[in-house]
């Protein structure tokens, strides 16, 4: 067989959707990522074609760590450690180590699947891990659910986050108000690196909590102290003037989220990154809010994206 007969893989591998009814999701081979999610045939997430890579990572599975790591360099129990520079024009290793892996399907149903990775002990991290992802679709919209365990013999800490760009249906991002229930943010300097403990919003720019209008807005920017309502989750919005659009919510473990609106996504256009996360930038040098997993421990979190 000629190289022009062979069917072409998608640079995101197999395409896996889910149903339930009019709310349909579609999760990547590679990296694991969230593609597509819609409802009654309108799209809540942004989109990118198969023949090319998540623009600004859309979607993608940011695990053992998410966000960056200065120089990549880190220390595990006294033992200094040297991550890959991931982000060469800032010196920094950023993301974690699975965007790339092929993922296997570990069960598939028509209204979920779920996909699982190894971390395997590398230079620059020593232990070990199995992480795991499951898509779920119901009436109520998409769950997302991470697992991860220690496979190795000493303690690994452990970060987690995903990287979807939300839309209000079909209102332009900049015509939507964004609202955050985050009390804090953390000042970083030209690298997107921590310069200091978290800051109170209070009389900032940066408050969100009773919402902002994103036109005139730019972010990359992470927020913490993201407290959950009465229901005992975190509930992040982007509505749009009529007051429907899209909510991120997650568990409490989620205590943070980077919120990043470039100019233009794949030709889309502006568009806002509305990432829930487990830790700050650069956790693993600071320690702030990672999870510590012993040999043969794991650990499970929730997060989901449902139109309001």
């Amino acid at each position: 067989m000629s190289s022009t007969d062979q069917a072409v893989r998608p640079v995101t591998g197999e395409q896996y959707e889910i149903r339930h009814g009019t709310v349909r999701a579609v999760a990547t081979e590679v990296g694991a990522g969230l593609r597509e999610f819609e409802v009654d045939g309108i799209a809540y997430l942004h989109s990118f074609p198969t023949h090319q890579l998540p623009p600004f990572g859309a979607g993608t599975l940011l695990a053992p760590w998410p966000n960056r790591v200065a120089d990549g360099r880190w220390t595990l129990d006294g033992e200094p450690q040297q991550l890959a520079l991931t982000e060469p024009a800032r010196h920094n290793a950023i993301h974690g180590l699975l965007r790339q892996a092929s993922w296997e399907v570990v069960e598939r149903q028509e209204t979920r699947i779920e996909l699982a990775a190894w971390v395997n002990a590398q230079a620059g991290w020593p232990v070990p891990l199995r992480v795991a992802v499951v898509y779920e679709v119901g009436a109520d919209g998409l769950t997302i659910t991470h697992t991860a365990t220690n496979v190795g013999d000493r303690r690994s800490p452990f970060g987690v986050a995903s990287h979807p760009f939300p839309r209000a249906g079909n209102t332009p991002t900049l015509d939507c108000t964004l609202t955050l229930p985050a009390a804090t943010v953390l000042p970083v300097d030209e690298r997107l690196l921590p310069t200091g403990p978290a800051e109170p919003v209070d009389g900032t720019d940066f408050d969100f909590r009773a919402g902002r209008l994103l036109r005139g807005v730019t972010l990359d920017t992470a927020f913490g102290g993201c407290m959950p309502d009465e229901s005992g989750l975190v509930r992040h919005r982007l509505l749009g003037p009529d007051g429907s659009g899209v909510e991120v919510w997650a568990e409490p473990v989620f205590k943070w989220v980077q919120v990043f609106t470039p100019e233009d996504l794949g030709g889309n256009g502006p568009a806002v990154a509305i990432e829930a996360m487990t830790c700050p930038p650069d956790a693993l040098n600071s320690g702030v809010d990672l999870i510590w997993l012993e040999p043969g421990e794991s650990w499970r979190g929730s997060w989901g994206v449902r139109p309001v």
